[in-house]
């Protein structure tokens, strides 16, 4: 019988996605042959997608969907626990065809699309969901669903730390009203969306800024400018001037455009309008970035190795 090393079991974790118990009892069984073992996990199908379900799922894939006519977009967020899942072909696969899905079948909203049908695999978006988890072995769910259209112009899209096209780690969507050219809309919209990936503003508009995140900095601000021990009218001039520079560093079109660190974005927006010969308008955007608001707890993975392996010898 070969020895079962927290070093091996650790490699076939990563390999696999599966849980450690169940790492140790592959080797086990399969006398520590390394693709055997995960031979076997994919025929033992590992737990079931219940028990998978409350493990953590902060890595996975942004895919993005786009309408022929480039007028609508959709986009998704499908989480895994691991970063190796995100490589796998079936993973990605269905990453690509639920964004469709979201594009061709619903509003974009997160319940619509997983209640949404395949039209090839004539089963629903949860299903599909269902049996990556049976077949990867790890918890998969969508947790994000959007979409953008226009009715006259273009959504651009951008994936950054692409995987496979269409599919990264942040994605964008940004709508441009306007009767440009196509190609030049798409070119303009595609520098906005680096931009937002880059800066990620989180408002269109002064009054989308949500209000307790407004009301905390101004908060900071007058704590600060009173601590100056300037006169009460001088602080109030103070407290607005800083709320401006916030709104300048949170809302898309007053941001300084990363492209060339200077313009602003409606200046550049103004530009290239002028250059394409017909008035642009920036009517939204969506940014997702993997992962971001997840908390994960962090661990000592090789002393977790290492304990499960000798509790299970």
């Amino acid at each position: 019988m070969a020895e079962i090393t927290a070093a091996a079991v650790k490699t076939l974790r990563e390999k696999s996605g599966a849980g450690m118990m169940d790492c140790k009892k592959a080797l086990t069984e399969t006398n520590g042959d390394m693709e055997a073992a995960i031979d076997w996990l994919r025929k033992k199908g590992i737990v079931s997608a219940g028990k998978k379900a409350d493990r953590v799922a902060a890595e996975g894939l942004v895919a993005i969907a786009s309408s022929d006519d480039g007028k609508e977009a959709a986009m998704i967020e499908l989480n895994s626990e691991t970063d190796f899942v995100a490589k796998n072909a079936d993973f990605q696969k269905e990453a690509l065809n639920i964004a469709k899905i979201a594009l061709f079948k619903t509003k974009g909203e997160r319940d619509e699309v997983s209640a949404a049908t395949c039209n090839t695999q004539k089963i629903s978006v949860n299903e599909i969901v269902t049996n990556l988890v049976a077949k990867i072995g790890e918890n998969i769910n969508l947790r994000k669903s959007t979409k953008l259209k226009v009715s006259e112009g273009v959504v651009a899209t951008y994936i950054h730390n692409q995987v496979v096209p269409g599919a990264g780690r942040i994605g964008v969507l940004v709508g441009l009203e306007s009767a440009a050219p196509k190609a030049k809309l798409l070119e303009i919209g595609r520098q906005i969306a680096m931009h937002i990936a880059a800066a990620k503003p989180e408002a269109l508009e002064r009054s989308e800024v949500k209000a307790e995140n407004l009301e905390r900095e101004r908060q900071i601000f007058a704590d600060q400018a009173k601590a100056s021990g300037k006169p009460d009218d001088v602080v109030k001039k103070m407290v607005e001037g800083r709320i401006n520079k916030f709104y300048g560093e949170v809302v898309l079109p007053e941001q300084v455009f990363v492209i060339d660190g200077k313009t602003k974005v409606a200046d550049y927006i103004a530009a290239a309008a002028k250059e394409a010969g017909a008035p642009i308008k920036l009517t939204g955007f969506k940014l997702y970035v993997l992962g971001e608001g997840i908390e994960v707890e962090q661990k000592d993975f090789a002393a977790e190795v290492a304990a499960t392996v000798k509790a299970a010898s």
